[in-house]
């Protein structure tokens, strides 16, 4: 399973990952979720501006076998929207690369560090 060093994660199984700038981050579902879901058909997400406190929903996937709800893994706004999820495939193909959900500027860039590192994410999932 795929987790890489340099993201946050959730024990919701999304992942963050803060650009450059420091105050702001990508936001996605992990490997482990996307194999769990199964062929992914569709992704919602809440517009540009949206704004969100820690584990609200962002939105929703939906497989073939079942819907699951996204959780923001810290507080934000929303910037932008992953335009290219058009085809949600790509989620199940490339979760931490062109699968990202969508962009956040974060409340406290901070709160970052206090999500679980690619170690303890791995040990959650049994990995």
């Amino acid at each position: 399973m795929n987790v890489p060093a340099d993201l946050r994660y959730t024990k919701d199984h999304e992942w963050i990952q803060l650009l450059d700038d420091g105050a702001t981050a990508l936001v996605g579902i992990t490997d482990f979720a996307q194999s769990e879901l199964g062929d992914i058909v569709f992704v919602e997400l809440k517009p540009a501006g949206t704004a969100l406190k820690e584990h609200e929903i962002f939105g929703t996937v939906e497989a073939v076998k079942t819907v699951a709800d996204l959780f923001a893994p810290v507080a934000g706004e929303i910037l932008e929207v992953n335009a290219g999820l058009d085809s949600a495939e790509t989620v199940n193909q490339d979760p931490y690369g062109s699968g990202w959900m969508v962009k956040m500027k974060l409340a406290d860039p901070a709160s970052v560090g206090t999500l679980l590192d690619a170690a303890a994410y791995r040990e959650l999932i049994g990995g």
